[in-house]
């Protein structure tokens, strides 16, 4: 298994946008119409396209074939949880070369059936034999599974893109946003067989970085304050359930279902339920710090977050503080995101319109908003500060569609 350090500095010179969905309605990107989509975009996204474009599937495939025999054979591990769902919905929409694809999951899960194009396929058991026919593994099981099966997988000559936190703060294990960081790749071939782990960021730094990086770049980050409010959807597809369960229940005058968190979740919010280290802070907390310094490849900044839970379905919000060590204007600050790849704009004074997580929910890009100086530094010449509100799918660029454009980036890499 090839394992390479990490020694470039964030953001390649000439990074290009991977797979953004701009458009919408002027101060935005979005119609906050709605789209009518449901939650989860995987079996039951699947179920209610398939009525007409899976009519006619009428097989069921252990392995779906797509593509030509030269495009890498995939395999999604964990693929009926929330964001296994996702990885199937992506690879879909965005037409992700492929010569074959396997599902695994659980003892539990398998046999369990899935569309995807035209097919059925059959979820296979996860074991230590599953990867001799894979190149590509996408990940996304819990890190038991990771730390277990990561490496079997990457020995076996796959390239493993992890989505736990199992690998993200290994040494020479690289910690990749394509956008931000992609040329970090550059050892890793799919096709070479040698293997390799990828990991992906924690959900809420991906979304913090997107907006916050292009700035670090101009200005350079002196010192970062964020304040998540994370969705549901980051603890799992029980935890989004539970969460309509719970409404429901307030609503109808009924005694609240407890089974994932230990307190009434709707129409509340806690601190993040991630473990407590010694400093006080939670594990969430912690992995916005330490893996914004891994990305950037640069410690010398100071980093402070407070994570909490919020009754929202899939997309994260974030309050970020900025101070920098050169002058940023807001107005430079919001130009600077307006060319950023992957990121997109609401922030309308006017009309006091700005990002919200349903702006946000199934679309690829960040949205930034409330681009402002930071008044609290006053008339000092010697301090330079922005404040901003992020908001990020959390299934999608905080998860399953980070590590489908790494894969899309490894492919790229060979054109």
């Amino acid at each position: 298994m090839k394992r390479f350090g990490v020694s470039t500095d964030v953001l390649p010179s000439g990074a290009s946008r991977v797979g953004v969905a701009r458009g919408g309605t002027g101060h935005g990107c979005v119609n906050r119409g709605g789209s009518g989509r449901r939650w989860v975009a995987g079996l039951k996204l699947q179920d209610q396209k398939g009525a007409s474009r899976h009519a006619t599937a009428a097989r069921t495939a252990v392995v779906a074939a797509a593509g030509s025999a030269s495009d890498p054979r995939v395999a999604i591990v964990g693929a009926t949880g929330a964001v296994g769902q996702e990885f199937l919905s992506i690879i879909d929409e965005r037409q992700f070369p492929h010569s074959s694809l396997k599902l695994l999951a659980s003892k539990r899960s398998a046999g369990k059936k899935m569309k995807f194009q035209g097919e059925t396929v059959e979820v296979q058991e996860l074991t230590e034999d599953s990867f001799s026919d894979v190149d590509i593994a996408l990940f996304s099981a819990g890190g038991g599974i990771s730390k277990k099966f990561g490496p079997i997988a990457a020995d076996s000559g796959a390239v493993v893109i992890d989505n736990s936190s199992a690998f993200r703060m290994t040494e020479g294990i690289p910690l990749v946003i394509p956008e931000l960081n992609g040329d970090i790749l550059g050892d890793v071939d799919w096709k070479s067989r040698d293997g390799a782990i990828i990991a992906n960021p924690n959900c809420s730094t991906i979304i913090a970085l997107m907006a916050v990086t292009p700035l670090h770049k101009e200005a350079t980050v002196k010192r970062m304050v964020v304040s998540t409010y994370q969705a549901s959807s980051g603890a799992g597809q029980a935890a989004m359930d539970e969460l309509v369960q719970q409404t429901g229940e307030v609503l109808e005058g009924k005694a609240i279902t407890k089974n994932i968190w230990p307190i009434q979740y709707a129409f509340n919010l806690f601190s993040h339920n991630s473990d407590l280290e010694a400093n006080g802070y939670n594990e969430e907390e912690m992995k916005l710090v330490r893996e914004t310094r891994k990305i950037w490849n640069y410690n010398d900044v100071d980093i402070t977050a407070t994570c909490i839970r919020v009754p929202v379905m899939r997309a994260h919000a974030e309050s970020v503080n900025l101070e920098f060590e050169k002058p940023l204007p807001e107005d430079k600050a919001r130009e600077i995101l307006s060319k950023a790849p992957g990121v997109s704009i609401i922030d309308d004074r006017p009309n006091n319109t700005f990002p919200t997580p349903l702006d946000a929910s199934f679309q690829d890009d960040v949205f930034v908003g409330r681009i402002r100086d930071d008044v609290s530094l006053g008339e000092d010449k010697n301090r330079h500060g922005i404040d901003m509100f992020v908001c990020g799918d959390q299934i999608r660029k905080g998860a399953a569609l980070n590590a489908v454009q790494i894969a899309e980036f490894l492919l790229s890499k060979q054109n």
